[in-house]
């Protein structure tokens, strides 16, 4: 299951990117997180964990959380962030396009700041959609491209580069079309800038639930 992960290894924006995380909650990422769990339940499987951030917002109707993080110092934290969760959660080693578990296995299934990041989103979404149960459900909370025109040239422009130095997020990728061409149906989506840091522009996110059809 946890294949070759050597590709997805960033230890030093993975040690920066933990504290940026917390500073971010701080601006107001906490609420989004809250928004993006409530609600659900059963079985869920959590598709680039991070360093478990989502962890302590989940609702006690979860029965457990099966969180696949490929990179190394994130899944470190993460099993920290586990420990402490009011819900069961396990960290699993892993990344997008190969998910643990039979197809019809999980619930519900959570990405947070991980479309911008993984390969191929059409790979992810479709392994997404294998190990749901039939109609279930995704929440997603990602950053995407900006529908204004200079920002969103501009976005084009500088990712080669930022994904470089980002650890592989691309900050031009649009969600929502690809959530869709997946085969989910759209239920709930709530577009709106925000910025992570003090020093950063305000930048376009997403925020919603789908379903799978």
């Amino acid at each position: 299951m946890t294949d070759d992960l050597s590709s997805y290894q960033h230890p030093e924006f993975a040690r920066a990117y933990v504290g940026a995380s917390a500073i971010g909650d701080r601006r107001g990422a906490r609420e989004h997180r809250v928004r993006l769990l409530s609600g659900l339940a059963g079985r869920v499987i959590e598709v680039g964990a991070g360093n478990g951030r989502n962890f302590p917002h989940y609702p006690e109707a979860v029965t457990e959380v099966v969180a696949v993080e490929p990179e190394n110092t994130l899944r470190r934290f993460g099993g920290t962030a586990a420990a402490s969760a009011p819900v069961p959660v396990s960290m699993v080693a892993g990344h997008a396009d190969v998910l643990p578990g039979e197809a019809g296995t999980y619930d519900a299934a959570v990405v947070s700041l991980v479309l911008c990041t993984v390969p191929s989103p059409a790979a992810a979404l479709a392994e997404i959609a294998r190990v749901l149960k039939p109609g279930g459900e995704l929440r997603f909370y990602e950053h995407v491209r900006s529908s204004r025109a200079v920002f969103g040239l501009l976005e084009d422009a500088i990712a080669p580069l930022w994904s470089r130095l980002a650890g592989g997020c691309r900050p031009n990728r649009d969600a929502l079309a690809e959530i869709r061409r997946a085969g989910f149906a759209v239920d709930e989506v709530e577009r709106f800038a925000f910025a992570p840091q003090a020093l950063m522009p305000k930048v376009a996110h997403l925020l919603g639930r789908a379903h799978l059809t």
